[in-house]
């Protein structure tokens, strides 16, 4: 998870320049400084567990990366651009809560209260971050209907 968020404080910048919705470059923005304190909240783990902080390359994230970069590329000037945003931005937040999830278990497990509070608290972000772009989803996707079908 090390690497899938430093891939996300890369990646959003891009999606924020390409939404045209200030109320959805507000949310990016605001959860591109959070994922950038998350860097620093995985650091603690690391501490928390005796270890230097490690990029291993997550696969996962670097494929939801490219397919959010290719959403943008092949949604600009579309009055889907937003609710393509959403969606892809959607996908890398499931990926998140079920990893820290998985994480935040594991960490309990082991006895690490220190990891496991840490990690709990970027979970919660992370659904925090999730149930915000959900609510907006609904209206991004209603005016991207709408303006395609010329109403």
């Amino acid at each position: 998870m090390y690497d899938a968020e430093h891939r996300m404080v890369k990646s959003l910048p891009n999606l924020i320049e390409a939404a045209t919705c200030n109320e959805l470059k507000s949310a990016l923005e605001s959860h591109l400084r959070e994922t950038e304190g998350q860097v620093e909240k995985l650091e603690k783990v690391f501490a928390a567990f005796g270890e230097k902080p490690e990029r291993n390359k997550c696969p996962a994230m670097a494929g939801l990366v490219d397919e959010a970069d290719d959403i943008v590329s092949e949604n600009k000037k579309s009055p889907s651009i937003n609710a393509a945003i959403i969606a892809a931005a959607q996908k890398v937040e499931h990926y998140e809560i079920a990893s820290y999830g998985c994480l935040q278990a594991w960490a309990a497990l082991l006895g690490n209260r220190e990891a496991a509070d840490i990690l709990e608290e970027i979970l919660e972000e992370e659904k925090s971050a999730d149930k915000t772009l959900n609510e907006m989803s609904v209206a991004k996707n209603e005016e991207a209907l709408e303006e395609a079908i010329g109403g």
